[in-house]
């Protein structure tokens, strides 16, 4: 799977199992992917390497939230009551053309 955003496109890996979910991002550097969490409304920055992009997204991707920039030793979480959200994690300064309510097509 495969996300556009402006020229940039990034391949997107999906955490399905407990280690990817638990790994993410940790300990690595050059991030030029992003990971998508299904059923998750909250993800931690514990052991990053570098800053990232997070998005949550709803059941139709429509965006929730967006935290740009996200520095290590953090954990964000999706205020919504809906149930059925997700996290995008993307590289550092890669969503500044997203805004909440846009919705992520996924290719």
């Amino acid at each position: 799977m495969k996300l556009q955003l402006e020229e940039n496109t990034f391949e997107i890996k999906i955490a399905t199992n407990f280690s990817d979910r638990l790994m993410g991002f940790m300990g690595k550097t050059n991030i030029n992917y992003g990971i998508l969490f299904p059923k998750c409304n909250s993800v931690h920055t514990f052991f990053m390497k570098e800053e990232i992009d997070i998005i949550g997204l709803n059941e139709k991707n429509e965006i929730l939230f967006i935290e740009r920039n996200c520095s290590k030793n953090k954990i964000i979480k999706i205020n919504s009551p809906i149930k059925k959200t997700s996290i995008l994690e993307l590289p550092k300064n890669t969503s500044f053309s997203l805004n909440i309510g846009n919705t992520i097509h996924f290719i």
